[in-house]
């Protein structure tokens, strides 16, 4: 029985994409990876809504990886960072900023909770140390969309700059990193785009790549200079990447741009979250989020009263569809999400609904 993914990644992939596993062997030293890395970026741009002053490179790993690379590699002694942090990946990245010893400030403003951009501004006009606001554009573990516009100008207002995670936002949202000013962001195959885990990447302002130095990183492989100035000089990664997933990247990458078109494929996803969403309302379902809050690609629902979140999602794999248990102290509040990212369409959705009805 074919699985169903409803969850926030590894998602549903187009068979193109697929097959594209298949491709023959190649080195990664070599005018066809070269070749091959080159259209790959041009095409990341794109998914960010990046212009010419942007530069893109692709990091073997998750999309933690992608995160963890431009954060041990931005900042110089005596810099800070200020982490808008409320949700799981908000955590994660403090998590980073701590282990590589960045000093930050944690604005920890609660789980499914908006910043105080009040707040946001003190900081930053009491701290000039503070050289990147750190923000998770979509916080997957609540499915709420952080005001990325509103930070992105406040950075810019006190002369600092603005790192996003857009792991699972790129591709689902739209990011316009250009329009909105972002300088740093992140994202990841297995998500919105509809490839697979382990190809990660970053689109950044040239202007910050070409400031940073190898003695900069904290790390050896996760270090956005070395990337940075091995793709300028040679079009490639600076130790092996995961060849096999470059070639699914880009098909599922070009199938967006190229094929659907990037604003109809953020359309067909909404209109998939919208059918999951008007069906559970009519099964009395609640949500935790108010609409203008919800992602357009994730949802976070209770269960009713008394049910277990544990037993409901294995009765939805057994009938061959994956849902995600809610995370921190929603699992215990009997919360799941459910996810319409990568290859699901509209008959997907109202198939899922059928099956759900049968499984509450």
């Amino acid at each position: 029985m074919k699985t169903m993914l409803f969850s926030p990644g590894p998602v549903m992939v187009e068979d193109k994409v697929r097959q594209t596993l298949l491709h023959y062997d190649i080195c990664h030293r070599s005018p066809e990876f070269e070749e091959m890395f080159v259209r790959l970026q041009a095409l990341i741009l794109k998914i960010f809504e990046a212009d010419d002053s942007y530069y893109s490179v692709v990091v073997s790993g998750s999309g933690t990886s992608a995160n963890e690379t431009c954060l041990s590699s931005v900042f110089a002694p005596g810099d800070s960072a200020l982490l808008i942090n409320n949700g799981e990946f908000g955590e994660r990245l403090h998590e980073i900023l701590t282990k590589h010893n960045v000093p930050h400030i944690n604005y920890a403003c609660g789980w499914a909770c908006d910043p105080d951009l009040a707040q946001v501004e003190e900081y930053l006009k009491n701290d000039e140390s503070i050289k990147y606001v750190c923000a998770v554009f979509h916080e997957t573990s609540t499915a709420m969309i952080n005001p990325i516009p509103e930070l992105a100008k406040l950075a810019h207002k006190y002369g600092r700059r603005i790192f996003v995670d857009c792991v699972s936002a790129a591709a689902g949202q739209h990011i316009k990193a250009a329009e909105n000013g972002i300088d740093i962001c992140t994202s990841v195959g297995g998500k919105c785009v509809g490839a697979y885990p382990g190809s990660a990447y970053v689109c950044a302002k040239k202007e910050i790549l070409e400031s940073l130095t190898p003695e900069m990183g904290k790390t050896v492989y996760l270090n956005l200079a070395k990337h940075y100035q091995m793709a300028v000089a040679k079009h490639q990664t600076p130790n092996t990447p995961n060849v096999n997933l470059f070639w699914p990247l880009e098909a599922a990458m070009d199938h967006i741009i190229n094929e659907e078109g990037l604003d109809a494929y953020i359309e067909r996803h909404k209109e998939c979250t919208k059918i999951v969403r008007d069906g559970m309302r009519e099964l009395g379902l609640r949500f935790l989020l108010p609409e203008e809050k919800m992602s357009n690609t994730v949802t976070s629902v209770f269960l009713p009263e008394g049910k277990d979140v544990a037993a409901f999602i294995k009765r939805m794999g057994d009938a061959g569809y994956t849902v995600y248990a809610g995370k921190g102290k929603y699992y215990d509040m009997n919360m799941f999400q459910v996810a319409t990212m990568g290859a699901i369409y509209p008959e997907d959705c109202r198939k899922f609904l059928e099956v759900l009805k049968t499984k509450i």
